[in-house]
């Protein structure tokens, strides 16, 4: 497939595109704006003024970051350029990205040092557009974000175009070889590609991207918000039995674990009873996994609701969004779900981050390198299901000592490999200065 077939095609699958984008829209919530002259490469008109804290707005460095994990990746390296005295373009496809990246960075918005947009669909017309309006500095895409007429309109608008933070599964690397050459010529258009592994880096040189080089994860980099970890540790400082957060449940797999869970409550006795904190990824399926608690007859409480657990709570349900830092503080340990269900897992460094030890499922291939070597250095284990996931948080709660030295395992694990923020820095300054 060339560019030119690539383009007709997406242009007939277009509508079925802004039909599941409506869909998925309706079940999360927020403001979409499917039909926005953004997503078609306009800028808003008029642009809006800078404030006089701020009061330069010349070529901004742009970041387009597809989603909430992608702008919770990005944060270090965003954060840095702003610290740098940048103009910064910040892009998302998704409306929990944006709502995200308006969480991240309030006073950078604020001064109007960060802007958001849209990302144009890649259509020709929008994506020439969109360089045309923006005339962004250079252009960096988090992780995976690689569309064929949006780095074509970079180059002959010459922009300078990076693939940052990048990973690339094996299936990602069969993909573009079933889409032939515009895959292969729009990788082979980026400037820069930094990625997270050398196993990243050997598969995307097999798919055609130049020289890549391995600058390591940006989420090593991540920050964790002190207010945040503070009130998570409190409020585990109040509970008077156990914690274990199931974190980042994705479709398919909170019935597997409340069955774990309701199984365990038949047989838990108080107070050594723990508290399980069940938390979806996706707000759509906040209710959705309410409905289960209630059918499977397990006492839970919502989160958003304000109300405490009682001493016979077995669950409380994160159905609350940023405070993903709050729940791994409050925690003893943590699953690390999305690993379930052949879905590629989530991220399991914030957990380390916090010093928590973690339990992934089978299926991780999003964050490969990042599992085995949690694993290897004893931060984390893998198991087979949701029943073995919560029998082993049961025997590290107790365990107390083994418990305690996986936890410094994994904040030591996640303090060696820091640095990606400035190594990606230090491949970009030309473009940056």
């Amino acid at each position: 497939m060339n560019r030119g077939v690539y383009s007709l095609a997406l242009r007939a699958l277009s509508p079925l595109v802004w039909l599941w984008m409506a869909r998925r829209a309706r079940r999360a919530g927020g403001q979409w704006e499917i039909f926005s002259p953004q997503r078609f490469g306009h800028a808003e008109a008029p642009a809006p003024a800078p404030s006089p804290a701020f009061s330069s707005w010349t070529r901004p460095v742009w970041v387009h970051a597809v989603s909430l994990g992608e702008t919770r990746a990005a944060q270090p390296l965003l954060q840095a350029l702003l610290d740098r005295g940048l103009p910064v373009l910040l892009t998302h496809m998704t409306a929990t990205g944006r709502a995200e990246g308006q969480r991240l960075f309030p006073e950078a918005i604020g001064r109007g040092q960060l802007r958001q947009a849209w990302l144009p669909y890649d259509f020709p017309g929008a994506t020439r557009r969109f360089m045309n309006s923006r005339q962004p500095r250079c252009g960096l895409l988090i992780e995976r974000e690689i569309w064929p007429n949006l780095l074509a309109a970079a180059r002959r608008a010459r922009v300078p175009m990076a693939l940052v933070s990048a990973r690339y599964s094996a299936s990602s690397l069969r993909q573009a070889g079933r889409m032939g050459s515009v895959m292969r010529e729009a990788l082979a258009g980026l400037d820069r590609v930094l990625a997270q592994t050398s196993e990243d880096a050997a598969r995307l040189a097999q798919a055609g991207a130049p020289q890549p080089i391995v600058t390591g994860n940006l989420k090593f980099d991540l920050v964790l918000p002190a207010p945040q970890v503070q009130a998570g540790r409190a409020w585990r400082a109040q509970r008077a039995r156990p914690v274990v957060a199931v974190a980042s449940t994705r479709e398919g797999e909170d019935s597997g674990f409340i069955a774990a869970i309701k199984r365990h409550a038949a047989v838990a006795r108080e107070p050594d009873a723990p508290l399980f904190l069940l938390i979806p990824r996706h707000p759509q399926r906040f209710d959705e996994a309410a409905r289960q608690l209630t059918e499977a007859g397990l006492s839970f409480v919502r989160r958003a609701d304000g109300v405490e657990p009682g001493p016979d709570t077995m669950v409380m349900l994160g159905d609350t969004l940023g405070e993903m830092a709050f729940y791994y503080a409050a925690s003893d340990v943590a699953v690390v779900a999305g690993s379930f269900a052949p879905l590629g897992g989530q991220n399991l460094i914030e957990a380390c981050a916090a010093g928590v030890p973690v339990i992934v499922g089978p299926h991780t291939f999003n964050f490969k390198q990042a599992a085995e070597d949690a694993i290897a250095a004893g931060a984390a284990w893998r198991v087979a299901d949701a029943e073995q996931a919560v029998d082993r948080a049961m025997a590290l709660v107790a365990d107390a000592p083994r418990r305690e030295a996986a936890s410094q395992a994994a904040r030591a694990w996640f303090d060696t490999h820091a640095g990606a923020t400035r190594r990606t820095l230090d491949a970009l300054t030309p473009w940056l200065d």
